[in-house]
């Protein structure tokens, strides 16, 4: 399926709330995703996406409406050659080889505009479909952690993945 990456625009906030707010989508988020998925929240992300330059978050778009989002968050301190990679897509799309694209490209972007040298990110244990992704666009499982994450109640495993330049 055809899609693009671009840059979010206020006018993504209506198409960005009802794709969001998915249960099963925020079950493999952080905290900081909330559900239910309210227009307060999407205002407030949307906002962070826009005022960030370079542009470090994008809309994953099909034909023109937002049906997800990807980004990356340089670190800071000693860890400032590495930057997190975040991703999420509507359920009506999984299973179409587009999370798989949108990395690939993203990490081309992040490495030519951004000063980094290696891009990770951290699929919870359960989340296979994620790590299949992740796998599938040239990340290395680097690490797993045993049962450092509580969510839902339950405790989970937390992996790492990393792709360097």
């Amino acid at each position: 399926m055809d899609f693009i990456l671009r840059k979010w625009t206020t006018r993504d906030l209506e198409s960005l709330v009802k794709h969001a707010n998915n249960l099963k989508i925020a079950r493999n988020m952080s905290n900081a995703f909330p559900y239910p998925y309210t227009v307060k929240f999407g205002h407030r992300y949307i906002t962070k996406a826009i005022t960030i330059k370079p542009t470090q978050i994008f809309a994953i778009a099909i034909d023109n409406e937002a049906v997800g989002s990807i980004g990356v968050y340089p670190q800071t301190d000693i860890h400032c050659r590495n930057a997190e990679m975040g991703y999420w897509l509507a359920e009506p799309y999984w299973g179409q080889g587009i999370i798989t694209e949108a990395i690939r490209q993203m990490v081309v972007y992040s490495f030519n505009a951004l000063n980094i040298d290696r891009i990770f990110a951290r699929p919870f244990g359960s989340n296979i479909a994620s790590q299949r992704v992740l796998e599938k666009a040239g990340f290395i499982l680097e690490a797993k952690f045993e049962k450092t994450i509580f969510k839902n109640g339950e405790y989970l495993d937390e992996l790492f993945y990393a792709i360097r330049k």
